[in-house]
């Protein structure tokens, strides 16, 4: 039998040999699938900037008269005055980045038993571990850069519009650029967005994904109901809110983010990064150590949880 080739090498030695697959990829392709099957992520911050900066434009026209007024305020209340605007755009897309993460954390693991589309996930060589890690990511890891470019696309649009009306007006464009610089309140508003958004809000995150794996119907509801059975428990056997007290320190960041004057925004002059108190403060850590038992919780739920 001739075992020999035309170009006189041997059979076995012309095999190629099997493509080995990254370990990192599976993961990156499951990123991926969640941004294309979910473009709410982005697409719903995106349509809360374009509505306001349409309402922007529109009142645009009272900026130059609103100038001219502040003459007699002072320097704090001038700042405040000019920055309201670029203030309130990056607190509605900080909520709004709130409400796309917690429910896509609610419908990642029970959308796709509900439509049965896990029957063809889980035929693909994809690990349960892999595919909750990448849902993960979507509040923790991608929104907050995502919300900071919006918010700086949409802040530098404000400011162009602003400069075009006051030179227009023969008032000095300078004044918004110089309270709002745009670069230096995006680099802060990351630094809040990761701190408070991810680090803080992540045990909240991977309650509502183990909820979701966990849940046949309404799973919203079953979000809920715990928290609130804990908090009417306590109120009536032991008549304290510590849990209440916990779960709004959590969610707030316990005064452990980058804003250190109360009630401000990145665009306050008081802000300063405090990354050495966030770092040496347990409740971080402890939140983490709760975001793991909770994202293995979920990753078993949906090892053995089937459609419905």
């Amino acid at each position: 039998m001739n075992t020999q080739s035309n170009t006189g090498e041997p059979v076995e030695a012309q095999k190629v040999p099997p493509a080995v697959m990254s370990a990192t990829r599976p993961f990156y392709w499951s990123l991926r699938r969640e941004l294309w099957e979910n473009r709410f992520v982005y697409f719903g911050p995106l349509a809360v900037a374009a509505v306001f900066l349409f309402g922007f434009l529109i009142s645009i026209p009272h900026l130059p008269g609103k100038l001219r007024a502040l003459g007699t305020l002072n320097p704090m209340q001038q700042h405040d005055a000019i920055t309201s605007p670029y203030d309130f755009a990056e607190g509605l897309l900080m909520v709004t980045g709130m409400f796309v993460g917690a429910f896509y954390c609610l419908d990642a693991l029970y959308g796709e038993r509900r439509d049965r589309s896990i029957l063809f996930w889980k035929s693909l060589p994809i690990s349960d571990t892999t595919a909750v890690l990448a849902k993960a990511c979507i509040p923790l890891v991608i929104l907050p850069p995502l919300l900071v470019v919006i918010s700086f696309v949409l802040q530098l649009l404000m400011l162009l519009a602003s400069s075009a009306v006051l030179a227009a007006s023969g008032l000095s464009a300078s004044a918004p650029w110089a309270q709002a610089p745009p670069i230096q309140n995006a680099l802060l508003l990351l630094y809040h967005l990761v701190t408070v958004h991810a680090l803080m809000h992540a045990p909240f995150y991977a309650w509502l994904l183990l909820v979701s794996a966990w849940s046949r119907r309404m799973p919203l509801l079953w979000a809920a109901l715990p928290p609130l059975a804990i908090v009417g428990l306590e109120r009536h056997a032991f008549h304290t809110m510590h849990f209440v007290k916990m779960i709004g320190n959590q969610l707030s960041g316990s005064g452990l983010e980058a804003i250190t004057a109360p009630d401000t925004l990145p665009t306050n002059p008081m802000t300063h990064l405090t990354p050495g108190t966030l770092l040496g403060s347990p409740d971080p850590w402890i939140g983490l150590a709760v975001t793991a038992v909770f994202l293995f919780g979920a990753i078993q739920l949906r090892r053995y949880r089937g459609p419905f």
